[in-house]
């Protein structure tokens, strides 16, 4: 079970990193309403302290059990729900340790408090790593009469069968204690490019065309690149990853350190590759990895349509990569309150239900959000449900844009998936694997669009949220497509002996990004500097997690439509689907939903919406010339 139970918390990360105004806001002025209630958690650190000495001086109450779980179905049962107890009090001191510290990565007693789980859980997993080799060697005839005479056993099944599903590749006792004490090292990559990447970083100054002079942080970057003059653009991404390249070395050297983790990994276990190794927990086979990447380049010519498209909208005589973030509509500068922004995503969710529009809201109320960017805030956005017992919480860096109120609709998305499963589902089965954790939230996003589009009749407006539905289509599907084949070739790399350089990288994802917006065919042109984007990437130290937000997508994509059409029984599939949690295999579940993601059909009906769109544009656009 060590395995299978007690695993690290997982976020769900929204898809860009959207954050920061111009500058940041002092914390101290922003009303408590809108930021996280975090004593929800724990009072204070000093409460934290105390729980986390009481949970480590708790671990050994599991050894008496060793070489009893096989002895009748109590002890599996009591064994089983003490791991639980353990693990759901785990999950709060990361969740209160992790975001305590992302409210200000300088701040180092919090760093320090969210580092000290790592040994923690590690000495823990390596306590406890006979319990997966124990409860395999238990025959299965006898393993089906514990379920028959313990009814309690019952929540425990699906992690059971999922831990004999995976069986040849669980090592002896002592190896699974090895790979435990191992897990102190897994994350050192990621948790010093975080550190680096937000904290450390010296950053590059940019002059803007009026004069302004900005600090090209990750914030300033994501508001300058949709700067609406186009040599402000340039200058930006110039600066922006220029300076980052002068690093690709640093970077370089992390990510190809975080990568021989996973090699690892995919040795100690027997797998064919680090792919294999990374999709066989959640039960997904790797041909849905590769038909994506194989689909999408299929349906290179509708992105391209897309790139060319939005060069006509923007009047200009040759794209460039930095012209990628501009409001493809300069002349609508659509801005939000936080209220606004909020009103707009509980009525474009309401055909999910009354009920679910009252849980948002009082969400909203509840202080489920942290809205603004302050000084040493992590950037980007997500949603954290691993407080079983608890809500959700939603960090955001809100700045009023119409693409925040969209991210605000996605993370709440995650939100309130969370909340249905932990309300649901029994603790063992309550965590949704992330094949499926992009689903409510792009579903989300996709009902936002069609309220939006309903409620106005304006041209100009109708081009604005058109272009950002299929330019949500581009990011979602086709640019995390194109992070997921960089990952796999990455991976790939490493498999076969070579050193992930920074210099070799920047080679590998020049191919891939020239052959994803056509530079050759001459429809995108992208210089050189832009080809250390790769650095920029969080997601990249997750291991093989963008692939689900394309899958999901698609997924969404005809689910929402179902809904939207008004299908019969669509909401009720799509609400019950919310509170699967892990409790059937993911692709089984979106069956649920009523996708099939074992068919093309989810990707046909998203590049069938993606072309109406941009068939509406072209309406649209001749209408306005004429």
């Amino acid at each position: 079970m060590s395995g299978k139970f007690f695993r690290p918390v997982l976020f769900a990360l929204a898809i860009v990193c959207l954050c920061g105004p111009l500058s940041a806001v002092d914390r101290t002025k922003v009303a408590d309403n809108e930021k996280w209630n975090l004593t929800d958690l724990f009072a204070n650190d000093e409460a934290w302290a105390t729980a986390k000495a009481k949970l480590e001086a708790r671990f050994p109450e599991v050894d008496p059990y060793k070489g009893t779980l096989g002895d009748d179905a109590a002890n599996l049962l009591e064994c089983m729900n003490l791991l639980c107890e353990l693990q759901k009090e785990f999950y709060r001191l990361g969740s209160y340790a992790s975001m305590n510290s992302d409210l200000d990565m300088r701040n180092a007693a919090a760093m320090g408090m969210k580092q000290s789980l790592g040994p923690m859980g590690s000495a823990f997993g390596a306590r406890i790593a006979w319990i997966d080799p124990e409860i395999l060697e238990i025959p299965e005839d006898s393993l089906a009469d514990f379920f028959k005479s313990e009814p309690g056993l019952k929540v425990y099944k699906p992690v059971i069968e999922d831990m004999f599903r995976t069986k040849a590749h669980t090592l002896s006792e002592k190896e699974e204690k090895l790979m435990a004490d191992a897990g102190l090292m897994r994350g050192a990559g990621g948790a010093a490019y975080g550190i680096f990447a937000n904290a450390d970083l010296i950053r590059s100054t940019v002059t803007l065309s009026d004069g302004e002079e900005v600090y090209l942080d990750a914030p300033a970057y994501t508001v300058y690149r949709a700067a609406p003059n186009r040599w402000d653009r340039e200058r930006v991404f110039a600066a922006f990853f220029g300076n980052l390249n002068n690093y690709r070395g640093t970077y370089g050297a992390l990510l190809n350190g975080h990568v021989k983790t996973h090699f690892f990994t995919k040795k100690a276990r027997n797998y064919e590759s680090c792919l294999a190794a990374s999709l066989d927990g959640p039960n997904i086979p790797t041909e849905v990895y590769h038909n994506l990447i194989k689909n999408v380049h299929k349906n290179l010519p509708t992105l391209w349509r897309y790139l060319k498209l939005r060069k006509r909208i923007m009047g200009l005589g040759q794209l460039r990569y930095s012209d990628l973030y501009a409001s493809i509509i300069e002349d609508v500068d659509l801005k939000y309150t936080s209220k606004e922004a909020q009103d707009a995503v509980l009525k474009a969710v309401a055909p999910l239900g009354e009920d679910y529009v009252e849980i948002l809201a009082n969400g909203f109320k509840n202080r489920w959000v942290d809205w603004y960017p302050s000084p040493g805030k992590r950037s980007g956005a997500y949603s954290n449900g691993s407080d079983y017992d608890g809500h959700p919480f939603v960090l955001m860096n809100f700045t009023g844009t119409h693409e925040e109120v969209s991210t605000l609709a996605h993370e709440m998305g995650h939100a309130m998936h969370s909340y249905f499963s932990n309300q649901t589902q029994p603790f063992p089965t309550a965590h949704y694997t992330t094949f499926v954790a992009e689903v409510a939230s792009t579903c989300n996003e996709h009902l936002l669009m069609d309220y939006m589009l309903g409620k106005t009749d304006d041209d100009q407006v109708k081009l604005f949220l058109l272009g950002n539905y299929i330019d949500n289509i581009r990011q979602t599907l086709f640019r995390q497509t194109q992070f997921a084949e960089f990952e796999l070739r990455i991976h790939d790399m490493v498999e076969s002996g070579m050193a992930l350089t920074g210099d070799v990288l920047n080679d590998t994802y020049k191919e891939i990004i020239d052959a994803y917006y056509g530079a050759a065919e001459g429809i995108t042109e992208i210089n050189p500097e832009c080809y250390v984007e790769w650095a920029y990437i969080p997601h990249f130290y997750y291991n093989f997690y963008v692939y689900s937000y394309s899958t999901s997508i698609t997924a969404s994509t005809a689910i929402s439509q179902l809904i939207i059409d008004g299908k019969p029984g669509a909401v009720d599939n799509y609400r019950k689907f919310l509170s699967l949690g892990d409790s059937m295999p993911p692709v089984d579940e979106l069956k649920v939903a009523g996708v099939d993601m074992t068919t093309d059909q989810p990707f046909t009906v998203t590049m069938k919406g993606m072309n109406k769109a941009m068939d509406m544009i072209e309406e649209i656009l001749d209408r306005m010339e004429k």
